[in-house]
């Protein structure tokens, strides 16, 4: 094979019709502008892909979530059952398969009783006194689970928060009876 000599580059033409090319630094420019463009196009693609794939995945979630309440509800209804009956060892079953799946998609709980009330995680739907084991500004009764799923809320949770009373202004701490002008009687 006789020795082949590079091809001339040929000579771009400019959209003015002059006829003076292009020089080569510039195309090189432009491509790698274009290949930054494309990365760029390609990693904000997969980022809405999984935005949209996370999305898809709560909506289901809280789709089931009032099946697992209800499952649990029925669960703790029939507690009356002896350790050993079978009932009693499928719900168990059941209850720790639910438990594998949320934690295996990310999802957890928000309020536990005892812990601080977070405004953030949590709606209080009520109050009671506050007492050595629920101190005040802590939750003391879940009425309903709120969940996380990859960091944001999914769902919040509805709790009764303990508050410390405080005394209403005039009984424990306001002037006495005695203090006050006699009504007049007719």
């Amino acid at each position: 094979m006789p020795d082949e000599a590079p091809a001339p580059e040929p000579a771009a033409a400019t959209p003015s019709g002059s006829g003076a090319a292009t020089p080569p630094e510039d195309w090189e420019s432009r491509f790698r502008y274009l290949l930054a463009d494309f990365e760029n196009f390609r990693r904000r693609s997969s980022k809405e892909k999984e935005a949209a794939t996370r999305q898809a995945r709560a909506a289901l979630l809280r789709e089931l979530l009032p099946l697992l309440e209800a499952f649990r509800a029925a669960r703790d209804a029939l507690g009356h059952l002896g350790a050993n009956d079978p009932v009693r060892r499928g719900l168990e079953l059941l209850d720790r398969e639910w438990s594998t799946f949320l934690h295996h998609e990310g999802v957890e709980a928000v309020a536990e009783v005892g812990r601080p009330f977070q405004a953030e995680e949590a709606e209080a739907v009520g109050e009671v006194a506050a007492s050595p084991a629920v101190p005040d500004g802590s939750v003391a009764e879940i009425v309903q689970q709120g969940y996380r799923f990859f960091g944001g809320l999914l769902r919040p949770a509805k709790v009764v928060v303990a508050r410390t009373r405080e005394a209403e202004p005039g009984h424990a701490t306001g002037p006495s009876d005695a203090d006050e002008p006699p009504e007049a009687s007719s």
